[in-house]
């Protein structure tokens, strides 16, 4: 008794509850070793008190355009785009990089826009569904997925239009054994798939300067 007493003690020198003794010597038979700033837990954030860094200023190159955003470091470009720019064409679905619905072109290259921090896009040029259509007509394989209804519900069309332009554009002579493997990162619940690899046969011979019945 005498024994426990003096533990007492010495647990109220270091400023520890019984309470906290008790959680921390929990923690130290499961294998952890008890300190006093484990016992008396971590310092709580206050309320209402953001933590973690504020913006900074950064640029992006969209469709021709320079835009200049004061962002959080975590934001992504998609976010970037749809919240601060209104360019909602990229659409926000999965947001982890699986249906492509968010697709842009980054560098002539198709990316996840939902993947890609929009500090990480500064020095790149973007190109989304809205800088595809220039002087009112229709980017021709906008055009074509019209002519071979490849949408339905047309939520995942944007990223579809987007990811076969830069497909075509690396990819001028597709067979359709190239664009289905080409156009595998995006999904449509509708199925329209279909139409879709029709038009981008079509859109890469007009985009070629041929015809598309030809």
């Amino acid at each position: 008794m005498r024994r426990k007493k003096d533990q007492r003690r010495e647990l109220a020198k270091e400023g520890l509850s019984r309470r906290a003794f008790l959680q921390g010597a929990g923690a130290a038979v499961s294998g952890g070793l008890l300190t006093a700033e484990m016992a008396q837990g971590a310092p709580k954030a206050e309320s209402g008190k953001v933590v973690g860094p504020g913006t900074t200023p950064i640029t992006l190159k969209i469709n021709g355009k320079i835009h200049k955003l004061n962002l959080e470091p975590r934001v992504t470009l998609l976010d970037a785009l749809r919240d601060r720019l209104d360019l909602t064409g990229a659409k926000k679905v999965c947001d982890r990089g699986v249906c492509g619905s968010c697709t842009v072109i980054m560098d002539g290259k198709p990316v996840y826009a939902c993947n890609v921090l929009a500090i990480e896009a500064q020095g790149h040029d973007l190109t989304t569904i809205e800088g595809l259509r220039k002087g009112g007509e229709l980017h021709p394989m906008m055009a074509a997925f019209v002519n071979h209804d490849a949408q339905q519900c047309g939520f995942c069309t944007p990223g579809f239009v987007v990811a076969c332009t830069a497909f075509v554009n690396k990819h001028p002579d597709p067979t359709l054994e190239d664009v289905e493997k080409g156009l595998g990162g995006n999904l449509c619940r509708c199925g329209t798939y279909a139409g879709v690899r029709q038009a981008v046969l079509e859109a890469a011979k007009t985009m070629k300067g041929g015809s598309p019945n030809a």
